[in-house]
């Protein structure tokens, strides 16, 4: 090659390097894949991993292991995961929090949800309920509005978690209504209070507050996703209350390390959507209580801004503390 110009060497340098390339990515995945979790054991989220893994695993033949990293809202199974090789065979199943909210909650996050990640899939959300006694003599959103309106600081509003507390916000900024925010840590509690009129209504997740409306504890009066779920189909969303637009869920969603080839993004993408495609794994994550929704990497990357631009709005107008 000493007879070529110095234009035409990098041309087939360049040429080689796409070559072999393009070969690593057919041939991926050649090895075990990791799946980072920075959830706790038995959540849905956790399980969502574990589900979609084992069936990759059978789709691909190579084994999908699933490492929990639970703690620190997410931070330390996210930051382990942006840190990883960008290679594709670690990948991480994050969320609205890690991706979100966590921008706005702390003063100091040790990674960069846009910079530090190559979108995949989003894999699906969670709803919540806005929930309320049987006997109350709250039937629907406008009731509640309607009420509060009228008696500004009165009435009362339970969450659990942080995106709960974080729905709450949103709902009453929407809504124009002041209401006071009770934060619970458990759905018990909350459950004991809505029964004996301390509390007026409560949102939580739909696995967690379903199981007492099928009970008959409890009542739904809305559903926070953009459309009615297809898990409580009969459910009325806030948004069709006379608040359009209105969109709240704990989503969940796959990324890798930035720089990971977009070839093998491609793949992995591919073979994540083809396990949520299987009716065995959506029945085990409708099980859960997660709803299935799938994305381009593109419309994840979106998706991320839009959610670091919304909750950060709503930390300001609600005069959120930042935690250290």
């Amino acid at each position: 090659m000493k007879n070529l110009t110095p234009a035409i060497r990098h041309i087939l340098v360049c040429a080689v390097f796409l070559t072999a390339f393009s070969a690593q990515s057919q041939e991926f995945p050649s090895k075990p894949i990791r799946i980072i979790s920075p959830f706790s054991a038995g959540t849905s989220a956790d399980l969502a991993a574990r589900v979609i893994g084992q069936k990759i695993t059978e789709n691909t033949g190579q084994q999908v292991i699933v490492d929990a990293r639970p703690g620190a809202n997410g931070i330390i199974g996210t930051v382990a995961s942006a840190k990883a090789a960008p290679d594709g065979y670690t990948i991480v199943l994050a969320s609205n929090g890690t991706h979100g909210i966590n921008v706005s909650l702390f003063s100091k996050l040790p990674y960069d949800p846009v910079k530090d990640f190559a979108p995949i899939t989003q894999i699906g959300h969670i709803a919540y309920l806005l929930l309320t006694a049987n006997d109350s003599r709250f039937s629907s959103v406008q009731d509640l509005v309607v009420a509060a309106k009228a008696n500004p600081g009165l009435h009362t509003l339970g969450s659990t978690a942080s995106v709960g507390q974080l729905t709450g916000e949103l709902f009453k900024r929407n809504a124009g209504i002041n209401v006071v925010g009770i934060p619970y840590k458990t759905v018990g509690a909350a459950v004991t209070d809505l029964v004996s009129k301390q509390l007026d209504v409560h949102l939580d997740s739909i696995p967690a507050g379903l199981p007492l409306v099928r009970a008959g504890r409890l009542k739904a009066i809305a559903v926070t996703s953009a459309r009615r779920s297809s898990l409580v189909p009969d459910i009325p969303t806030i948004a069709e209350a006379g608040y359009p637009g209105f969109e709240s869920v704990a989503w969940t969603a796959f990324f890798a390390p930035a720089a990971t080839p977009k070839e093998i993004v491609a793949r992995l993408h591919a073979e994540i959507v083809r396990a949520l495609q299987s009716p065995e794994v959506r029945e085990k994550l409708a099980q859960s209580g997660l709803e299935v929704v799938t994305s381009s990497p593109e419309q994840l990357g979106e998706l991320v801004e839009a959610e670091i631009a919304k909750w950060a709005k709503v930390f300001k107008a609600a005069n959120l503390p930042k935690q250290n």
